[in-house]
Parts: structure tokens; sequence; C-alpha cells
């Protein structure tokens, strides 16, 4: 950091870095500047000209966005140079700058979705007149197409250009530009094509006035009408915190928080958009399958009896659960705590059949914590798309090779938005690295290795995650004392995978997560399913799991618990429904392992009920009563046996690197390529299957990828 320099600024002395706008150190000393055009994760357009201040001595007034602190010249004598935000001649310019940006705009607010939440709104009644000198005709612009998401009136546009710097900037898809200059210049969409970056949405929140706006949600609710609850996003394992605004029993969408160390502030489009699949094909009472082998509704008392009657038929050794991706702790955990009262050992969370080692928490974190990644000068992508698995995170990737951090990829080509070197599609690239690959990571100040789980939900997954933790010993990845650091991490895919993990919803581990040996204590997902259908396994509780082959269990018993009527329900003998993530509180852990809240936004429909309750309710019909009756003593149990996660609310876990278990990837390497962990980017879950907007997305998504549309 450059040395601090001392400015003032209507009359309040600060010192600063010089390499400031002279905006930011407005904010810095707690005075605000209006703008529009400027965001400080965009670069600096300047166009709107509503950020103007005075420098002391200057001529003119300056806009604040585009002049530096090191710009400003001091007083004669070498006082520090002055800045004046609310002078009469600041005061006259953003009047006339205000009086032209509203020459043309319509006064439409009554029916314009921003109403309300509008910048231009709400600086026009604190720096604006109350009346205009202009008489003339005002301009009409022709309403460009985006896509099912953005709905436009390009009337109302002030060409701040926000909407263009984010696409071609932050999403790494520029699809949009300005033509035309003067009262001719416009927003356009290259060839009037609709946008494909899955964090399209983001320039709804950016756009000032309401020139884009939220075509799903357009003219349902008004922002004073809606209750915002924060919580956290479980689409993917990212843990984006979002605001859930909601009126009555229905939740109406969703916006994206601030988070720094996480999503910034952006969220993707799935993300966004997916709450109209929150309202449809719901679970709302219990059903149980009948002679004629359909689904019937049928009381809860009813139920349980059916599950009480199949377990007492059964032994432990012949039951297992089998984990989703969209469970919250609190819920895992009290499917485990009831499996183990009942003596079962066969359960797992990784519905996918990933290699994740339980005793290796480094094998399955993203240690360099997704902020972190910004430190990396070469990153090497193993069996991942991050662009599909975490779109937000691929976005920091693509600011990462923006400041000059290098890429290579081991697997599937694809558009990332950056550019990187590929060097194979499959494990033995990685078997045995070019040396010129290895020599390139080990000159990096700070190379990273990451593993995506289209590499670990394979076959040889434990030898490919075995190889690629060597690789990173091999080029100095990770620290002589053993910490992980920045050298290594896993990309999930599921929101719920590392808080399994790290409560032991896994094979391997004993209820305070310690080794009890090499060998497996237990079934994994993959053994259940075999188990299953040899008819060892005869008993099979599915918590939220519907990405599994249903067609391994119909030997079996099945029990499946959740929101939606997916592949689980349809499979199941018994049907218990439970509460969405929006419609009850929980902790979940993203894939750096950092514990966050969500809060309950809206209740369930129905009969549902939180997923916890559900099954502290049959446990007490099972005879083994869990310890606990609301969620705080849930918690509490909880917390007693992993202090950790109270310990660190909001913080990333951190891992010491350590060796792999013996036996674990001993198997040889496949020469088959990896394959993309997520083949369609909006239908990954239950809820977004259930969407009509994601729906419509991926039919659109499909019909640009024909080769993936004749999969």
């Amino acid at each position: 950091m450059s040395e601090l320099r001392k400015i003032i600024i209507d009359g309040l002395e600060i010192e600063c870095d010089p390499n400031l706008a002279l905006i930011q150190a407005c904010e810095l000393a707690g005075i605000e500047v209006p703008r529009f055009c400027y965001h400080e994760r965009l670069s600096i357009a300047g166009n709107c000209r509503m950020c103007l201040v005075e420098p002391v001595g200057a001529p003119k007034p300056a806009a604040s966005c585009h002049l530096q602190v090191k710009d400003l010249r001091g007083g004669p004598n070498g006082e520090p140079p002055q800045v004046l935000t609310n002078s009469p001649m600041v005061k006259k310019a953003r009047e006339g700058v205000m009086e032209f940006l509203l020459i043309n705009h319509p006064l439409d607010c009554p029916i314009c979705d921003q109403g309300g939440e509008c910048d231009l709104q709400d600086q026009a009644m604190a720096y604006g007149v109350d009346s205009s000198r202009f008489n003339e005709n005002k301009r009409a612009m022709d309403e460009i197409h985006l896509g099912p998401l953005i709905k436009t009136t390009m009337t109302r546009c002030i060409q701040c250009t926000r909407c263009v710097r984010f696409v071609t900037e932050v999403a790494g898809a520029p699809e949009m530009g300005c033509t035309g200059r003067g009262e001719d210049a416009e927003i356009i969409s290259y060839l009037d094509a609709a946008l494909s970056s899955e964090l399209q949405g983001n320039v709804i929140d950016l756009c000032p006035v309401g020139a884009l706006t939220s075509r799903p949600y357009a003219f349902t609710a008004r922002p004073w009408e809606l209750s915002k609850t924060e919580s956290i996003d479980v689409m993917d394992a990212l843990g984006a915190n979002i605001r859930i605004d909601s009126r009555g029993r229905e939740v109406m969408r969703i916006l994206p928080r601030e988070n720094a160390d996480v999503n910034e502030e952006w969220i993707d489009d799935k993300q966004r958009y997916i709450w109209d699949g929150l309202r449809r094909q719901r679970i709302d009472r219990p059903y149980i399958r009948g002679s004629d082998g359909r689904l019937v509704p049928t009381s809860w008392a009813a139920a349980f009896d059916a599950i009480r009657r199949k377990v007492s038929e059964t032994t432990p050794d012949k039951m297992a659960a089998i984990a989703g991706d969209l469970p919250s702790v609190e819920t895992m955990w009290a499917l485990k705590a009831l499996m183990r009262s009942l003596g079962v050992k066969n359960i797992d969370c990784r519905q996918d059949g990933a290699a994740l080692p339980p005793t290796t928490p480094a094998g399955w974190l993203f240690n360099p914590t997704i902020a972190g990644v910004d430190k990396a000068d070469a990153i090497l992508l193993i069996g991942s798309n991050p662009r599909h698995e975490s779109p937000v995170l691929n976005a920091r990737l693509r600011q990462a090779w923006l400041n000059g951090t290098e890429f290579a990829l081991i697997g599937q080509p694809a558009d990332l938005t950056y550019e990187y070197r590929h060097l194979g599609a499959g494990p033995k690239a990685l078997d045995d690295p070019e040396e010129e690959v290895v020599e390139w990571l080990a000159n990096a100040a700070r190379p990273l290795i990451l593993v995506g789980a289209g590499a670990l939900a394979r076959a040889d997954g434990a030898s490919v995650l075995r190889a690629a933790m060597s690789l990173a010993e091999r080029v100095g990845a990770v620290g002589e004392a053993g910490d992980a650091g920045v050298g290594f991490g896993v990309i999930h895919t599921a929101a719920a995978r590392v808080g399994g993990m790290a409560i032991g919803f896994a094979p391997h581990m004993t209820d305070d997560g310690e080794s009890l040996s090499a060998a497996p204590t237990g079934r994994d997902v993959g053994g259940v399913l075999s188990g299953a259908e040899s008819g060892e396994i005869d008993f099979v509780y599915l918590l939220g799991a519907d990405e599994l082959p249903m067609d391994r269990l119909q030997k079996a018993f099945v029990v499946y618990q959740g929101s939606h009527g997916d592949a689980g329900a349809q499979a199941a003998d018994i049907v218990l429904p439970s509460a969405a993530f929006t419609e009850e509180a929980g902790l979940f852990l993203n894939m750096e392992g950092r514990p966050q809240l969500a809060n309950r936004a809206v209740h369930a429909p129905g009969e549902a009920r939180d997923g916890w309750a559900v099954l502290r309710a049959l446990s007490a019909e099972l005879g083994q009563t869990l310890p606990f009756d609301d969620l705080e003593g849930l918690r509490a149990h909880l917390f007693a046996a992993h202090p950790e996660l109270a310990a660190s609310i909001g913080k990333p876990m951190s891992a010491q690197w350590r060796a792999l278990p013996d036996g674990f990837g001993v198997e040889p390497l496949s020469d088959a390529p990896f394959t993309p962990a997520v083949k369609d980017f909006y239908l990954t879950n239950p809820i977004a299957r259930a969407s009509e907007t994601m729906a419509e997305l991926s039919k659109l998504a499909m019909s640009r990828r024909p080769a993936l549309a004749a999969e």
C-alpha cells in the first residue's frame, strides 16, 4: 500500500491511500456522494456526472469517480488538498445533471417495478429540482430482447453502462454494448440475442433505473408489501448470502446480500429465480404405497406405524440412510442420531458417490477459501467446470485471471469465460503430468489445485484424489508446517455435502469424527445400492436424496423424507413431507466449511414440518426418543459434539494437511475421461426441476448446445 495521504473533505481531515478514487475517500469520511454509473466492483466509466464535487481551487467541478486522491493539489504552503461536496457550485451542478437525466425519462413510476427501489427516484428527490425547463417531446427507444429473465423498458435507460460492464468484466460473456452517440446512444444486446450468462440476473440489481427489471417478478408485488428475511442459498455449495422477500406464505423473490468473503454481492440465476419451484410439486401430507402400487394420502400416525413395523422386522445391518444435497446440518444430525440409536452404521451423505475421505478434512474442504483464490498465481482445475458447478465462484476465478493468474484444465474442454491450457481429458494427465506442467506449478509463488466432483464421483475417484494431493505436495502447494493453506481445494456441488462430512454422516467414522480404522465400518452409497439389489439391505431412509438410480432400490422398503415430489418420492413406499430451505431455520456449511445460519421466511404448506421435527417424532414412535424437543435443544447437542461449528459461525474451517488413510485410493486410475458433474445447470435438484423458469432456461441452454441436447 502506498503511503497514506491527508485530505480535507467538507472540513473533515482524513488519511487515505492516494490511489483511491475521490468518491471512495468521501465514503471513508462518511460523506455520501450520489452516483449512477460508478460501482466499486466494476471499471470506472465516468459518464453520468452525478458524482461531481468541488476541489478547492479548481475552476469547475470534477467527477469524483475519475479523480484520484493523488491527483489533487495541496495548498500553497503544503496544506492538504480540500474538497467540497455540498458547496453552491456542487449543488447547482448536480441539479443540472439531474435535469438533463430527466429530459427523456418517462414519468411512469406508478407502473415501474423499480418504484420504491429506484436510485433515480431517490436521488431526484435528494439532489434534483422541482420542475423542468424542457418542453420538447421525450425520446422513445425500442425494447431489446434479453431472454426470459430480464424485462426491458429502454426508454428509462440513462446509459450508465453498468449492465454492459458487468456482463463483460464479471460474467465474462460480452453480449451487450452501447451503440450510437448523443441522443442516439442506446444499450443493446449483440444481434438481438438473449443473454447466455448464468449470472445475468445481477444486471437487474445494478440498473439504477427501471430499464432492466425481473420478468418473472413483474407486477406481482411492491417492495413495501414484502417481508424480508436474511438467509443462505442451497442451490450449490458456495453458501451465497441471500434475502428472501415473501408475502404471506409465498416467496415472491430472492435477492443477494453482500458478503465480500463469499459471494461479494452476486448470485447466479438459479439462486435468484428458483422461488417459483417452491410452490410446485410440493409434498404437503404423508403418503403410503397402496396394494395397487400407487401412493395414497395417509396420516402421520399411519405412516409412522408402517415404518415402525418394517423396522421391527429387520436388523440394523440391513438398514441404511442416505442424505441428499439440500438438508440442513441439524436435520442430518437428527437422522444420524436416530440411526445410531437403532444400531445402524450404513449412513452416507455423498449421494453422488464422491470419494471424500471422512478422516481427512483437508481432502474435502475448499482449503484456500473463496476469497483466497485471488492470491493464487497458477491454478490447475481437475475434472471441474466451475461455470456450471458454482458460477459465482467462477466469477472470482475470472477476476483472478484478469489480474494475471494462469489457468490449466484436466477434463472436458468448456467455455469457462477465461483462457486456460488444456492438459488432457482424464486422470492419466494427472498420474503422469508433463514435466513442463509440474515446473509451471512449482515455479508459481502460490499454486492452487482444485478438484471437482466430476473427478471424484467415479470408480477411481479415491485414486484421483490421492494423485491430486500428491501433486500438491510435489509442487509445494501445501506448507511444510502441515497447513493446507492456499494450495488445494475441492469444488463441491451440493449445499449439504460439507456439513454432512463435518458431522460424520458417512462410514469409517465414530461419533466424534475420529477414524476407527482404515477398513469401512458401514456401507457407503455404492454399498447401499448394491446391497439393496442383492437383498442384503431391505430398509433405506432417503433424506431428500433424489439424485440416485432409484431402480436399484426396488427390492428395498424405501422411506423418503423431503419437500418435493421428485424421483425419491416416486420410488418410496412411505413419503414424509418436510420443509424446504426457505421454510425452516438451519445451519449450512459451504464448500470452505463456513457455518452459516439460514432463517425461516415462510411456513411450510399443509402438514409438512421441519426436517428435524419429523425425525424427532419418528424416533418416539420407534421407541428411541431423541434427547431434544426443539431446535435449540438439538443445536445444544450438535454443538456439544462438534464445538468447532458453534465457535466458527461465519468463519471457514481450517484443516491440517495429513496423509490419506491406508487403503484409500489404491485402485488403478482409469483411462476414461472426466465427465461434468453438472450436465444441466438449471435442473440439478428437486426445487429446480419443479420451477417453470428453470425449465425454460434449461430448454434455451440446450438449444445452444446441440451435442449435449442429443445426449
